[in-house]
């Protein structure tokens, strides 16, 4: 399967690799209902435009509109299964600049675009990556209604098998304290299966 591929159905095993850098991908598909719209904003958000049609309809919006948040956890009900994964997704620390864009109505098709920005695996944990990507919430008309960028942490999954008399990634994490002991990049380790010879001039 190849990696745009991962990102067409969901609940794939999907690890850090299979972010890359540049990729676009766009998934999904909710209706939102207007018995939902007001379900969630009488409970989390019971502003007039998101509660009352009539009254909505003398607002600024001419209707009832969803509220910004009903439109963040619809989007999460896409991105959870066609983005992240059971298997590696490790959460977030945050996301910057939330903006909506354009009111979501009732009848209103939703659906979400992902554009990898970076991706760079970590420098203290190498068993794990970092990805940086901008999201957007995209309406039946392609208009955008809400984006934000992100940052998420994924476990790497080693994919460059060791070569026979190798130990690989168990081995470089024997290793990897005699590489900060003499000051070496570890980093510049971090593919590198180590070989046996090596890994018998350290203890245990």
């Amino acid at each position: 399967m190849t990696t745009s591929e991962l990102f067409k159905s969901p609940n794939q095993n999907r690890y850090f690799e299979d972010y890359v850098e540049g990729d676009i991908h766009t998934f999904g598909s909710v209706v939102v209902d207007e018995a939902e719209i007001i379900e969630f904003a009488r409970r989390y958000d019971p502003q007039v435009f998101h509660v009352d049609v009539d009254k909505a309809m003398d607002s600024i919006y001419g209707g009832l509109i969803a509220s910004g948040w009903h439109t963040a956890s619809i989007m999460m009900s896409l991105l959870a299964p066609y983005y992240l994964s059971d298997v590696s997704s490790l959460g977030s620390p945050g996301l910057n600049d939330l903006r909506w864009r354009a009111p979501v109505r009732p009848g209103d098709t939703l659906s979400v675009r992902v554009t990898i920005s970076e991706t760079r695996l970590s420098a203290s944990k190498p068993d794990r990556g970092i990805v940086n990507a901008f999201m957007e919430a995209l309406n039946q008309h392609g208009d955008v209604v809400m984006d934000f960028s992100v940052t998420n942490l994924w476990r790497a999954e080693i994919r460059n098998k060791s070569k026979p008399g190798d130990h690989g990634l168990t081995e470089w994490l024997r290793v990897q304290p005699f590489l900060d002991f003499y000051g070496i990049n570890a980093m510049s380790w971090a593919c590198v299966p180590v070989s046996k010879p090596v890994a018998s001039l350290l203890p245990g």
